[in-house]
């Protein structure tokens, strides 16, 4: 593993090739960084050492992580080791870890049958079926989600949802969002 000298040597380097690939003076990236020409001039050439507050407003002119700046090597197992949940007979399988923003579930309901109690909060939610169906009280609506079938809508609604067949769980895909954050698909044209 290189040391740190070696890896900062190299950062001047990799952040000229990376002005030149995206055709950008020093003056353009001077302009959108408010970095001085001299100082990015002296960092491309390794006669300035680079320091945090130098690579962050690159990295983000640039539009890369600091780390393909600085060349740092792959960080090992990519997996994430979530523990599910249980809730409400429900089990929750977090899909992402990190707090605010969008959450991402992956949610098991059994086979069942409970009383409806329709709940509010601030938010945005959209619901994937993957397997089975799903009931799903909205409002004054009573909708019921086959496979495949995507629900979007307001929290601040009243809703409530289950499995829709007493003898078959439902596994759905469920994204919650702040307030006035919606999931937008694209899909591309096949011809």
């Amino acid at each position: 593993m290189a040391n740190t000298d070696e890896v900062l040597a190299a950062v001047g380097g990799r952040l000229r090739a990376i002005r030149k690939q995206r055709e950008a003076t020093l003056t353009d990236v001077a302009t959108q960084t408010g970095i001085s020409v001299s100082t990015l001039s002296r960092l491309e050439s390794g006669r300035r050492r680079p320091t945090l507050e130098l690579l962050l407003p690159l990295a983000e002119a640039y539009g890369v992580q600091i780390d393909e700046l600085i060349g740092a090597p792959p960080t090992g197992d990519p997996r994430i080791h979530l523990r599910p949940v249980r809730r409400k007979g429900m089990t929750f399988i977090p899909l992402t870890r990190r707090a605010g923003g969008p959450q991402a579930f992956k949610v098991i309901i059994p086979a069942r049958r409970v009383t409806a109690e329709q709940k509010s909060h601030e938010g945005y939610e959209w619901m994937y079926v993957l397997n089975g169906r799903l009931r799903l009280l909205l409002g004054d609506q009573d909708l019921v989600l086959a496979e495949g079938e995507v629900a979007e809508f307001d929290t601040r609604v009243p809703h409530w949802f289950d499995s829709a067949d007493p003898d078959a769980p439902v596994e759905v895909l469920i994204l919650i969002g702040p307030q006035g954050e919606r999931a937008h698909l694209r899909a591309r044209t096949v011809l």
